[in-house]
């Protein structure tokens, strides 16, 4: 560093007339280190002028260049970060603050040093510097470098002293009463020296004259001393006194020592007993209604509910070191011990009773449920459980293995109550749905064909045993549904191989009705039997839970594992995780269950996925809003996953459809199936995607099918044997260009242009093959007179041609006489008919165009006629109104 200060101070402070006094080797904070240097310089010229200047390297590093200099009375505050811990940063509030770290703790101390004394000496105007060690600024910094550096300010102190306002008025009037003090200064400076001589004489002579006095004050000294001695003997002799006082005094400071002792020992036992007394004394009361206290009555759940407290309470009061050790204490904390496992065992055996009988009376209601698409209530079943809600509470914290066997036999029980009343409830809605399917009322009387329909229904979500008694009656549901549909096949089973057509909307939104009143049935029964576990089992007061789960408990029925042997309970998760999984296992039936009526629903109508598609993400997205990690969230989920793969499986069906198509060979083909059922799809999913919230599957799915329908279009048209490829290319994209038109689906809009080019295309193209027969020998003639020309022959030299003279020309417009036009028009006619289909109604259409072209031929072969054979006199024998005439008599005629 010294080095670098020597050149420093060579290269670019001596030639501008400054001293260099401190450097620190800083680079920017935050920043990469780009390391400069940092100066604390003075002029060597009157007045004295201090700045700090930033000094950095070259870009080819070979030598030191002047960046930028601050004058040291700008700079506002100096900010060493941490006056006790070494840091090397440090700011500097100039106009704005500069952010710096040096390289080194000492080289930063050593320039806030040297910034300060400049301050000292030079500015008036007080710099502040901020967690700056007091000692910093007050001493200079030891040691090799730094030393140096404030060695140089040192000198800086020494050679210059600034005159303060009073010296300078009293040098002012000095130099006033001497007339030579600015033209001669040698003369001031020895008047100055006589008078100060002078002075000093004067000093010398009143020092001596004042020695009288100072014998004086030495006598005066000595006569003091020799009292002082004096004073010392008095107090000797009373210390000598007083010494037997002193240790009568230290025998009744330690008999007072003890005494208090005693009575303090005396207090903090009284404590002592007064706390135990207080904290682990349990009313005769309480005792009672733990022991003995009525379960069944409010007024005596109420009272049982406070004595659980209060020995909660006196069984976790915080005992003080060595109070375990007492016998009383022992006795005690044993006796509550019995207490909370007989009040333990009690209210353990009262739940699983209330568990049993409440399940009793609510199967007692499932008859009156089971011909309506309802599920049973169970909020008084819960309402009666609630006012238990704080035994459990207590149960949970004082013995968590009872605590666990009641929501172990609570899960057990209530999943067989709700798996009962779910089963009954979906059997009602499969019939529902069945009987919705106009086919079963052709067997609906029969006996037999109950049997086929719940058969049917059993089938599609395997063995779930025998309806209960009520349940028998729910097949005679099956007979209610009325009108006959459209079939080859009697058999409830070969419904799910109707086509789409043969379904009426009626059906379908009767359908879509049953399935939204399940899901509505079933989201109100999960949310509020959540609800209630949250409560009763309280697990929404801690963020978590003893217990582990795994999936062979989860699998075994044991979700709350514990080690029965020590009574601990193992970690759960969360007590999110532990709700779900008791909702997983009370009302593990719902998932397999929704899933057969999806299938069933599937298996009636393909198209009923989409009905199932839009309701079930409602829910799922409802369901998510309220808590995406609840168990109805995770179910209607993983259910959505289905429905949604059912979907898919409805699309791919139709595109294997369309590939699938066979045409007959001996009939035009008209309108292909799949365009048509094309057409119904997209209009049933637009009334039943509106406004849903997975328009983007929809989206997806009518790209897949738009592709298939415009390739097998393609792929029948080249197959066609009887009705031309253009003509069926036309009619169908001029369907599906209709059918988007219509339905004005977003998605499709580039689709939608690319059917209407095609329809154009192949119009277009039909018209230009089939217009070549009426005038075929013409046609002939006319591409041979451009075929020469495209040769090089000039137009007007064609009619020279043997082949293509005037006689040539004459000879072939005479075989197209008017009459005979109109004879091929009108064949034209009934050949494009023949090719037509009737539903489209597209033959106006093309005989229109058909009109066009054959005029636009007519004007192409009149300029022809015109330009190669100019002067001949030849015309055709039939005007351009003569074709509209033509055109109009036959499409009339028709």
């Amino acid at each position: 560093m010294t080095a670098i200060k020597h050149a420093l101070q060579r290269d670019i402070f001596t030639p501008n007339d400054e001293r260099l006094l401190s450097i620190v080797n800083v680079c920017k904070a935050g920043k990469k280190k780009k390391n400069c240097f940092l100066c604390a310089t003075v002029t060597t010229e009157r007045p004295v002028q201090v700045k700090v200047v930033k000094v950095k390297k070259s870009d080819k590093g070979d030598f030191y260049k002047r960046q930028i200099a601050w004058a040291l009375r700008d700079l506002a505050v100096v900010d060493a970060k941490d006056a006790v811990k070494e840091n090397p940063e440090f700011d500097l509030h100039f106009e704005k603050i500069y952010k710096w770290v040096a390289s080194s703790t000492a080289e930063k101390n050593a320039f806030i040093s040297c910034i300060w004394k400049l301050n000292q000496r030079y500015l008036r105007k007080k710099i502040d510097f901020v967690n700056v060690s007091s000692q910093l600024l007050e001493e200079s910094v030891p040691s090799g470098e730094n030393q140096s550096v404030t060695g140089g300010d040192e000198e800086v102190v020494d050679e210059y002293q600034e005159l303060n306002a009073r010296e300078e008025q009293d040098i002012e009037i000095m130099m006033e009463g001497c007339e030579c003090a600015i033209s001669n200064a040698e003369a001031f400076a020895e008047k100055l020296s006589r008078e100060l001589q002078v002075l000093d004489g004067a000093n010398i002579q009143s020092i001596m004259a004042s020695e009288k006095q100072v014998n004086i004050l030495m006598k005066l000294l000595d006569e003091a001393l020799k009292e002082v001695d004096q004073i010392e003997l008095k107090l000797s002799s009373y210390e000598e006194m007083l010494q037997s006082v002193k240790e009568q005094m230290n025998q009744i400071s330690e008999s007072n020592h003890l005494i208090h002792l005693s009575n303090t020992n005396n207090v903090k036992l009284l404590s002592e007993i007064e706390f135990l007394v207080n904290h682990m004394d349990l009313a005769k009361g309480h005792i009672k209604a733990l022991q003995e206290g009525d379960l069944a009555s409010s007024r005596g759940i109420e009272a049982c509910t406070n004595a659980a407290d209060a020995l909660l309470q006196c069984m976790n009061v915080a005992l003080r070191p060595g109070h375990d050790m007492l016998l009383a204490v022992q006795q005690q904390q044993q006796r509550f011990s019995d207490l909370r496992e007989h009040f333990a065992r009690r209210l353990a055996s009262h739940l699983n009773n209330v568990f049993v009988q409440q399940g009793h009376d609510q199967s007692s209601t499932l008859a009156q449920h089971s011909v309506e698409l309802t599920l049973p209530n169970h909020h008084p079943f819960h309402r009666d459980l609630l006012r238990y809600a704080k035994l459990m509470e207590w149960l949970k914290s004082t013995d968590y293995g009872k605590y666990e066997g009641l929501t172990k036999n609570y899960m057990d029980y209530l999943s067989r109550l709700y798996e009962r009343e779910i089963k009954d409830f979906f059997e009602v809605a499969k019939i529902k749905m069945t009987g919705t399917t106009k086919e079963s009322k052709k067997f609906a009387t029969l006996p037999r064909k109950e049997s086929a329909v719940k058969q049917e229904t059993e089938s599609l979500h395997g063995s779930s045993g025998k309806l209960t008694g009520s349940t028998s009656s729910l097949n005679k549901l099956s007979v209610q549904s009325s009108g006959n549909r459209r079939s080859q096949s009697s058999s409830l089973l070969d419904m799910g191989n109707m086509s789409a057509s043969d379904l009426d909307v009626a059906d379908r939104t009767k359908f879509d009705k049953i399935f939204e009143q399940v899901l509505s049935e079933l989201e109100p029964l999960c949310l509020a039997e959540q609800d209630f576990i949250s409560k009763f089992f309280k697990l929404q007061q801690h963020p978590s839970m003893p217990g582990t789960v795994t999936e062979a408990d989860d699998l075994d029925g044991g979700l709350l594992s514990r080690q029965h042997n020590s009574g601990t309970a193992l970690p759960v998760s969360s007590e999110k995780d532990m709700i779900r999984q008791m909702m997983t296992k009370i009302f593990r039936c719902i998932e397999p269950e929704l899933n057969n009526l999806i299938a069933l629903g599937d298996k009636i109508d393909s198209f009923n996925s989409l009905y199932m598609l839009v309701k079930m993400s409602h829910h799922v997205w409802t369901a998510q809003n309220v808590d995406p990690a609840s168990f109805l969230s995770t179910t209607l989920g993983n259910v959505l996953v289905t429905v949604k793969r059912n979907f898919d499986k409805c699309i791919s069906n139709q595109i294997r459809q369309m590939e699938e198509v066979k045409i007959s060979k001996k009939s035009k083909v008209g309108i292909l199936p799949f365009v048509a059922e094309f057409e119904e799809f997209a209009g049933l999913a637009e009334s039943i995607f509106k406004n849903a919230e997975r328009r983007g599957d929809l989206d997806k799915a009518y790209t897949k099918l738009i592709r298939g329908v415009f390739v097998n279009v393609e792929k029948v048209a080249n197959e066609s044997q009887k009705t031309p490829r253009d003509v069926v290319m036309m009619e169908n994209f001029h369907h599906i260009f209709a059918t988007l038109s219509r339905l004005k689906i977003s998605c499709l809009e580039a689709e939608k242009k690319e059917a209407k080019q095609k329809y154009t295309d192949h119009l277009q193209s039909y018209v230009i093959y089939s217009l070549g027969q009426p005038l075929e020998k013409l046609n002939h003639f006319f591409e041979g007179v451009e075929a020469r020309v495209a040769q090089g022959i000039r137009e007007e030299e064609v009619s020279y041609q043997l082949a293509f003279n005037k006689q040539e020309l004459r000879k072939v417009i005479k075989e197209y006489p008017g009459k005979e036009v109109k004879k091929g028009l009108d064949n034209l006619y009934k050949k494009v008919d023949k090719h037509l289909c009737e539903e489209e109604n597209l033959l106006q259409v093309v005989w229109h165009s058909m009109q066009d072209e054959f005029i636009r031929q007519y004007k192409h072969f009149e300029g022809l006629i015109a330009r190669c054979y100019p002067g001949s006199g030849v015309t055709m024998e039939f005007t351009i109104q003569d074709i509209l005439d033509y055109c109009s008599s036959i499409a009339q005629s028709h």
